[in-house]
């Protein structure tokens, strides 16, 4: 039903982007036991604290810039056959500092992926530097000064976003570092209101004041914050895969998706780690039309949200829209 509709995406981490497959040929190559965390094809975990270990461990198997060029190239190649035109990737330098790769390299090699599947498919894709939150506040502070001082040499990277353990230290612990990236002239969204309860997002705006909120999906319990959300036009990066996944609600009939889009709230469809929650981005779309009941209009306006929302130039996203 939608899978001749353009598709974007703004909400997807590049190494929980890695399929199963590509795991366990990383990890032949690097002659590492996979049992305790892929069987059967597919990634084993429990709940967030188990689904965060798992995640790290499959990206211990990306080690070189090489490496991230094929798991960026592989993954938008998948997309580009699904009809996608634009995807911004969440990239975390921590992840390539864990095994030795300088922030440049790490970079330079997802940015060397992002163009081979470009010059292959046409589909156009930037990267948004992750904070990673559970790693502390100085951690962040660090990464945001040193993505800011090295900008010019990765022209790819186009926003900045904390992720992360979202029960952890307060989001004021973190306001310096968005600051510094919103001065670089970095796009600024944020992870909140997932594991987190409204108050979180209501932190986010009032102290990170971003154009896009990550999930955001627990401002439905706030109804004045769902009104704010709609005044300001603050975009949600919607994971509805995800937020069953995590049992962030118990069911689809449960998730506030159709809520949100009927108050006024401006949404995108996203799959966010998706071999991890057995989903894709195509996936994500045709359950908008088949499980939450979206119109073909209501889901073309997703995508044209994610457009108009990118961190993007204005003559990318002009032509991105004309795709639409």
């Amino acid at each position: 039903m939608t899978k001749s509709l353009p598709k974007a995406e703004l909400h997807c981490h590049i190494e929980g982007a890695a399929p199963p497959s590509l795991a366990l040929e990383q990890a032949r190559k690097y002659n590492v036991e996979t049992g305790h965390f892929i069987r059967d094809g597919i990634y084993v975990w429990d709940d967030f604290t188990s689904f965060i270990a798992a995640y790290d461990l499959v990206a211990d198997l990306f080690r070189t810039p090489e490496d991230y060029a094929h798991l960026a190239e592989t993954y938008l190649l998948e997309l580009a056959a699904e009809n996608t035109i634009y995807s911004e990737l969440f990239v975390s330098p921590d992840h390539g500092e864990a095994v030795g790769l300088s922030a440049d390299a790490y970079l330079d090699g997802i940015a060397a992926g992002m163009s081979a599947a470009k010059e292959k498919t046409g589909i156009e894709s930037r990267m948004v530097i992750i904070g990673e939150r559970h790693l502390g506040p100085e951690n962040v502070l660090r990464r945001a000064t040193e993505t800011a001082k090295h900008l010019h040499r990765h022209p790819l990277v186009t926003g900045f976003n904390m992720a992360g353990e979202e029960r952890m230290n307060r989001v004021a612990d973190y306001a310096r570092a968005f600051d510094i990236a919103r001065d670089a002239g970095l796009g600024l969204t944020i992870h909140a209101g997932e594991l987190v309860g409204p108050q979180s997002v209501i932190d986010a705006l009032d102290l990170v004041r971003p154009s896009r909120i990550g999930h955001g999906v627990r401002a439905i319990e706030d109804a004045d914050l769902v009104k704010r959300l709609a005044d300001l036009g603050t975009v949600l990066e919607v994971c509805p895969g995800s937020n069953i996944a995590l049992k962030v609600f118990p069911d689809y009939a449960s998730h506030p998706l159709c809520r949100f889009i009927e108050a006024g709230v401006r949404v995108t469809l996203n799959a966010d780690d998706p071999p991890f929650f057995h989903t894709t981005l195509a996936m994500e779309y045709e359950r908008a039309a088949t499980v939450f009941g979206l119109s073909q209009d209501q889901i073309l306006a997703t995508t044209r949200t994610a457009i108009e929302a990118a961190f993007i130039d204005s003559d990318t996203r002009a032509r991105l829209l004309a795709l639409v």
